[in-house]
């Protein structure tokens, strides 16, 4: 999985697709193949300016596909979440995808990773709010040893 959420697309391919995709935007009429093809290289970008624009794109195609579209729109909108660490988001598209696609493996896979970095970020955020906490404890300890021994 780290594969899929970490493959980067090249400057060529984001260049070339994007091309397309405004060619056909200016004539009024992207296919959903163009569309797609887009917003997949955004998500794999390194910016995430990008990938927020790949989010748009894939968004607005989850209404015009049919099931077995559904299914990569879905995948791929909880890969570009999961990269700019929007979790529970990510966490909703691929549950979604599961209803649809009890057993799918690859989607099992992501939801494990989403979970995976959930657990993660919450332990560091922990563990910030916690190294906060002792910090402040331990100045206001140090003052009040400060103060003690001033007095005595």
């Amino acid at each position: 999985m780290e594969a899929v959420v970490g493959e980067i697309v090249s400057p060529e391919d984001l260049e070339k697709f994007g091309k397309k995709y405004k060619a056909e935007l200016s004539k009024s009429s992207v296919s959903k193949d163009t569309q797609f093809e887009y917003a997949w290289c955004l998500i794999r970008s390194k910016h995430p300016e990008d990938i927020k624009k790949g989010i748009v794109l894939l968004d607005e195609l989850i209404h015009k596909g049919t099931k077995d579209d559904q299914r990569d729109y879905l995948f791929y909108l909880a890969v570009a979440n999961y990269k700019i660490k929007e979790y529970e988001r990510a966490q909703k598209y691929i549950k979604t995808l599961l209803r649809n696609e009890p057993g799918n493996s690859q989607a099992e896979e992501l939801e494990k990773f989403i979970g995976n970095a959930m657990k993660k970020d919450g332990l560091v955020g922990m563990a910030i709010v916690g190294g906060i906490g002792l910090g402040l404890a331990g100045l206001a300890g140090l003052i009040g040893l400060a103060v003690a021994k001033k007095s005595a």
